[in-house]
């Protein structure tokens, strides 16, 4: 009898095993849709807050249909999305533009009495490079390269098909984030139908609790984004001087860098630091404050660095700590063994993802000691 249990036990497993198997190969099979519905997801958390203040009107006491709230929110946020792309694809051009049409011999001489001592030293250093190599001409090259204006028109010609791709997926994620924002228990009721009978409670409340930290999560990272790029603007604005096509394309990539935790501002920031030097020294009637390079340069990385204190001492304790209720030293360590396991991608998803296994422990295993002490009082409710 025991010998049979013990088989009727170990079917079990293979038969579990054997269906986790067949699902995770139809995920991958059907990713696209799977990545979709997550992208209509995240659609669908930012804009419930926006759902959420609609629902609360009433006109002579009566709401209007769920499905009109639902359209209104997808709206703004598209036509939000809409003005940003409009407003900074022609700066964004107009500077890489610039860069393209830069002189690189008279440009040179401009640097070429700071940059002596440092490229004396990288040609001692690395022979290799030659007697004649210039860290100011490889740089501009590199940057004359990457924005020539050709090689733009080369790309932009040869990305049709994944225009295309982006159109379905972009009208796709809009038509399932619709039916999210319309029906806010559509989620909740399919989980309640695919969990036993008494975890059902649970698993209800455990969503809530995720819908509610995640939305705020994604908000806080958009007004992270915001924030930081406000910040460099105002900087390359009105200290530096670039120029307000220059200040505004380099801040919003700086604030878009942001993104990536911990390694992104630092990311954006040097990034912006070489584009501004450029932009200053490099292209033709470039704009900038009439200071020593060397002064100008430290100007650059102080205002960078200002926006990075911000950054570390307000914005992301908001974001990554005041959103989803964790320590700040604890989400530190799962960044790190995200990055370690998925690299970039592995950072950017391990917050939402940390989030639902932290509700998810903290609602079916709670009774553990090593949860209860880890989640303590701060899980939201």
């Amino acid at each position: 009898m025991e010998k049979e249990r013990s088989v009727d036990k170990l079917a079990r497993y293979v038969l579990y095993t054997a269906c986790a198997a067949v699902i995770c190969a139809i995920c991958w099979f059907f990713r696209d849709v799977i990545i979709y519905m997550l992208a209509a997801g995240v659609l669908s958390l930012i804009g419930r807050p926006l759902m959420n203040f609609f629902n609360s009107l009433s006109i002579k006491g009566k709401n209007l249909p769920p499905w009109v709230y639902a359209f209104i929110t997808i709206i703004i946020i598209l036509g939000l999305f809409l003005a940003l792309v409009t407003m900074l694809v022609p700066i964004i051009t107009g500077v890489a533009k610039d860069i393209s049409m830069a002189n690189i011999e008279s440009a040179a001489k401009s640097v070429v009495t700071a940059l002596k001592d440092l490229n004396a030293f990288l040609v001692s250093t690395f022979p290799s490079l030659g007697a004649d190599f210039r860290i100011e001409t490889a740089v501009l090259n590199g940057f004359k390269d990457f924005a020539d204006v050709s090689a733009f028109s080369t790309f932009f010609s040869s990305a049709a098909s994944f225009i295309a791709s982006f159109g379905v997926g972009l009208f796709a994620v809009v038509f399932i984030s619709f039916f999210f924002l319309k029906n806010e228990n559509l989620f909740p009721d399919i989980i309640g139908a695919l969990v036993p009978d008494r975890h059902e409670q649970n698993a209800r409340e455990a969503y809530r609790d995720i819908e509610h930290l995640l939305s705020r999560y994604f908000i806080g990272l958009i007004v992270e984004m915001a924030g930081v790029a406000i910040v460099d603007f105002i900087g390359l604005m009105f200290i530096a001087r670039l120029g307000f096509n220059a200040s505004i394309g380099i801040a919003v990539l700086c604030g878009v860098m942001n993104i990536i935790p911990y390694v992104g501002p630092w990311l954006g920031g040097a990034i912006g630091t070489l584009l501004a030097v450029t932009m200053r020294y490099f292209c033709m009637g470039g704009a900038g404050l009439d200071v020593n390079f060397w002064i100008f340069l430290i100007i650059l990385v102080a205002i960078f660095m200002a926006a990075q204190l911000l950054d570390n001492y307000i914005f992301q304790p908001i974001v990554y700590s005041s959103s989803i209720k964790a320590n700040v030293l604890e989400i530190f360590i799962v960044l790190m063994m995200a990055g370690h396991i998925g690299g970039i991608l592995g950072m950017l998803v391990a917050i939402p993802c940390y989030t639902v296994i932290r509700v998810i422990a903290a609602r079916f295993f709670g009774h553990v000691k090593f949860i209860s002490k880890l989640i303590g009082n701060g899980q939201e409710k």
